[in-house]
Formats: structure tokens, sequence, C-alpha cells
């Protein structure tokens, strides 16, 4: 438990932390990187990094890549988005042990990752704080963070979508506070409210659900879509993404580095 500390010693350590406080990030909020509709990507997440795609903007594992791999896309001219989990756990983090069992819920469907209960932000916070600053210290420009629309799912908490707004307008919110561009994974319920809160979006076979429509008020405001089927073929949904101007490719589930682009 924290032992209070007597009053004088609480003042003067008070006024140390305001003097010693952080300087602002350089990279202003104003000033971040804002991806257009319509650019040619590239989203690997398994596998040996391929940086010698011809595109302007890669999607890696935050985790997995030292800053040397973002400064050699940046080299290559490519703009660098860290991918994150932010809404659900994963046991093979380094940061695993730091989250209290009292956050995690049943399972998300993939090996190992429960969903995380974010109506506590008091503890989550912190936690996803420090994964941001781990993004910006590496250099990235922007984050993905992934598993976003836990109210929508059987989590194993009554998450509502009151509770998904506050958490996701939270990530967001820091994000821009460390410079970072950021993106809103599926969750195509709250695109009209949470448009003003991120600067691009991310999102997987909204062609093969019939739901690609519902992401033009991205491109509408200027703002990147950046989109992925699977199980559809190029022929079958890049008349549509083009008309609606997103950035879509076809990949293979574990996102390795195989490509194919509209």
């Amino acid at each position: 438990m924290r032992r209070s500390l007597p009053p004088l010693v609480g003042l003067l350590l008070l006024a140390t932390a305001c003097t010693a406080a952080p300087e602002p990030d350089p990279k202003r909020t104003e000033d971040r990187w804002r991806p257009a509709p319509g650019l040619g990507w590239q989203w690997q997440l398994s596998g040996r990094l391929d940086p010698t795609v011809d595109v302007p903007v890669y999607d890696i594992d935050g985790f997995d890549h030292p800053a040397s791999t973002v400064a050699d896309l940046h080299r290559r001219g490519r703009k660098v988005i860290c991918y994150l989990s932010t809404g659900a756990w994963e046991d093979f983090r380094p940061d695993a042990d730091r989250f209290p069992k009292a956050l995690l819920g049943k399972g998300n469907g993939w090996e190992g990752e429960r969903w995380l209960d974010i109506r506590r932000t008091d503890l989550l916070g912190p936690l996803m704080a420090k994964r941001l600053d781990m993004c910006r210290d590496k250099g990235f420009d922007a984050v993905e963070p992934d598993n976003m629309d836990g109210y929508k799912n059987r989590t194993g908490f009554p998450l509502t979508a009151a509770d998904q707004l506050r958490y996701n307008r939270l990530i967001a919110g820091m994000a821009h506070e460390r410079g970072l561009a950021v993106g809103l994974k599926n969750d195509l319920d709250q695109i009209p409210k949470l448009l003003p809160d991120f600067d691009f979006a991310v999102n997987e076979q909204c062609a093969e659900y019939d739901e690609c429509g519902r992401l033009a008020p991205f491109v509408a405001a200027g703002k990147a879509v950046f989109h992925v089927e699977y199980e559809l073929t190029t022929e079958q949904f890049c008349p549509q993404a083009r008309k609606l101007g997103l950035s879509s490719l076809r990949k293979r589930h574990e996102l390795d580095a195989w490509r194919k682009a509209c």
C-alpha cells in the first residue's frame, strides 16, 4: 500500500514534479501525419519483414520491430504505423504480467488473447500510455489500436457503446498527445461519433460483409481508409473499393508479406 507523505515533503515533491515536467513532444499535435485517401500501403504483422514493397505506408507490429526498422523504412520514403492491441490482452507481450487479472475477460478468438475491461481506464490508461510511448520513441508516425469494438462482442464484461466511445477517445487523445496519428479499427457503428477523433481508418472485410459504404465519411473528410479482404478476390472487391476511394489489399489471414493490391 502506498503510504502518505508528511505535508511539507509532499509539497516539495509536488513543486519538483512541476518544475521537472518533460518538454512537450517535438511532434506537435497540429503537425502530425494525416494520411489522405488512396495511399498505397503494406500491412505485415508476421514473418520476416519485407521492406521493399514500393508503397508510401507500412503498418507493422510495434513490439516486434526496433527503432532501426522504423528508421530504415523512413529512409525508403515510407510512413510507418505502429500496430498495437489496445482492447485485448496478449499473453505473449513483454508487458503481459503488468495487467491485473481483474481486467481480463473472455478469449477473443485468437490464441493467448482475452478481451480487456475497457471501463477500467484508471488501470488501462497508464498501461496503454507506456505502449504509446514505445511507438513514439521508436519513431513511428501513427498507431493502429486493435480490438476497439469489444462492446459488440462477448467479452465477459457488460460493456456499452458509451464505454467504447469513452475508451476509443482516450486512446486517440493519448496518441495525439504524443504526436502520433491514430486510426479507427473496424467499429463501423461508431464512425459518425468518432470521425473527428481519428485521422484514418483500418478495416477488415467490409466488402465481404457489404459494409464498405459505411466508411465513406472518412474519405469525404479527406482521411485514408486502409482496407483488406481475405476471402474475396480482387476482382470481387476492387471495383467498389476504387469507387469509394479506399486503399485496398487482399491479404492472407496471417498477414505475412504477401499482398495483392487493387
